[in-house]
Order: C-alpha cells, then structure tokens, then sequence
C-alpha cells in the first residue's frame, strides 16, 4: 500500500531546506560586519529568548532535562556550538554553495562515524553510495580541477566546513543513541531548549575565545546585521528545527533525507540572486553526485 503525502508535509520538508540554504547566504552577507563565532553566539542566544516562553518548563529544577544534562552538554557543543560557528567561519572564504554541497556529504561521515565509534555493521550499496558521495565533495573541494586538489590548493573554508559535517556526524548518532524520557523528545521546543541551554554557553565560550584572541573583535551594528539575525534567529535557528521535526514525523526519514539535498540547490539559486555567485558545471556534477549517493545508500529491494 502506498503512503499519501500530504501538501503540508512537502511544504515543511521545503521549507527548512531553503532556511538553511539561506542561513549559508546571509552568512556569507554579513561576514565583514561580526566575527563567525560571535555571529553564532548571538543567533542562538536570541533563539533561546524566542522560545523561552513556550518551552522555559524544560528548564524547572525538577524537569527530565537535568538527570541528563552531560548528554544535553554534548549535544549543544557538537549541533549547536561547533557545527554553526564552523559553518559561518567557513563562509569567510568559501561561497554558500561550496559550504552547502560540502555538507551534503554528510552520509559518509555518517558512516565512518558510525562503523568506527558505533560498531555499525556496513551494506555493500552504503560502501557504493559514500564512494559516490566522496566523489561530489572532493569534486567541490578541487574546483573541478583535480590538479588542484592533488596539489592541495583548498580553501580553507571548504575544510572547516568538513570539520563541521564531522561533527554534525557524531551530533545525529547521538541523537539517535536516545535515553531520555520520550516525553520530552516529543516536545520541539523542549527537546530543542534542552540542547539550546547548554548550546548558547558553548557557543558564547567560543565566541568570548575569539574576541580575546584578536581574530574578530568587529561587530558593526545596523539594519543589515540587525536584519540577518532577525532572519536566521526566526527561520533556522527556530522555524525550521520545527518543520524539520514535523515532517520527519509525518513523512520518515528515508524521505526527509531527499528533501535535505535541495540544500545546496536553493544556496546556488539564492547566491546567484543576491550575490552575483554564479555556480559552475562542477557544483552541478557534485550535487548530482552527491544524491545518487544518497539513493544507492538508501535503496531497498
């Protein structure tokens, strides 16, 4: 019997894909006017503001966060302080597309994280799909030149933002290694508040770090910054962990994994509008390359 998917569940499934895609663009907008780690610092910091009044139980002294707050530390270091601080930083020097089709190799490292620190037995078809996915990435990683890569020309934009997959890799497997009560992994905005508590102390950590250590002591206050932070508090930072979360509930997995390559297809379309980046026959390639990957790592009989 086949599974009717509702309109809703396409347009949440959309719609966090192309917050996130635009994410990398006004990063890369704003990233002469804040500092990549106090960028980070100051979206999560005003998203915890946003959802404390719907989710500030979770923070009550006898809530079923605390008995797990090591787990909820980590998770906030690995998804909220590391992953989004290397990605702006990455967008220092690389473009939104390079960053979003880098991060569509996420299944490989999903893989090698998996086997190498979580004793995940690996099918045939997954080995088939992370060599096709490698592939992509390194096709972005070159430039479509693999002299250069061979060379080891590489942004190093392009590298944190591996650094960032990696630890996005271990942040979903232990997600999925879950312990606490179901109750509060039903909640959104509670599970997210959980992560975002200890999140904004690592991410402010890191944010005084680099401030004190002189790499960007540079915040210049105006409607631009004003208005990227407005935007990546409200959509990514919020709206789109929620329609995320929903759709995943609604239309699986195996589905939501497809929807989250349109990624870098809506960072290309978006840098091209409103930063004359115009992506290459490469970036085509790779994105290619990078989903037929993904279909031969998820395909079943």
């Amino acid at each position: 019997m086949q599974t009717r998917i509702s309109p809703s569940t396409l347009l949440m499934l959309t719609a966090a894909p192309l917050m996130w895609a635009g994410n990398a663009v006004v990063g890369r907008t704003v990233h002469a006017l804040v500092g990549p780690s106090m960028l980070n610092f100051l979206r999560w910091l005003f998203a915890f503001i946003v959802l404390l009044p719907v989710a500030w139980q979770v923070l009550r002294p006898g809530s079923a966060l605390w008995p797990h707050w090591r787990r909820y530390s980590l998770l906030g270091l690995l998804g909220i302080g590391s992953y989004n601080a290397l990605q702006y930083l990455a967008l220092q020097t690389s473009t939104p597309v390079n960053v979003t089709l880098v991060a569509a190799g996420l299944p490989v490292w999903m893989l090698l994280v998996g086997v190498l620190f979580f004793r995940t037995p690996v099918a045939r078809r997954q080995i088939v799909g992370a060599l096709l996915s490698i592939a992509g990435v390194l096709l972005v990683l070159s430039r479509g030149s693999w002299q250069q890569l061979a060379s080891l020309r590489l942004v190093p934009g392009d590298l944190y933002m591996v650094l960032a997959t990696i630890a996005w890799a271990f942040y979903s497997w232990l997600l999925m290694r879950t312990s606490e009560p179901r109750a509060l992994r039903a909640d959104w905005s509670g599970f997210l508040m959980a992560q975002m508590v200890f999140g904004v102390g690592w991410s402010g950590a890191f944010a005084a770090a680099e401030w004190t250590l002189g790499g960007y002591r540079t915040i210049i206050w105006g409607w631009p910054l004003v208005g990227a932070l407005v935007f990546i508090v409200i959509g990514p930072a919020v709206l789109a962990y929620r329609f995320w979360g929903e759709g995943v509930k609604q239309g699986g997995p195996v589905l939501a994994g497809f929807f989250l390559n349109l990624t870098p297809l809506f960072a290309a379309v978006m840098s091209a509008a409103f930063l004359g980046e115009m992506p290459h026959t490469y970036h085509g390639i790779a994105f290619l390359l990078i989903v037929g990957g993904i279909v031969a790592t998820s395909w079943r009989r």
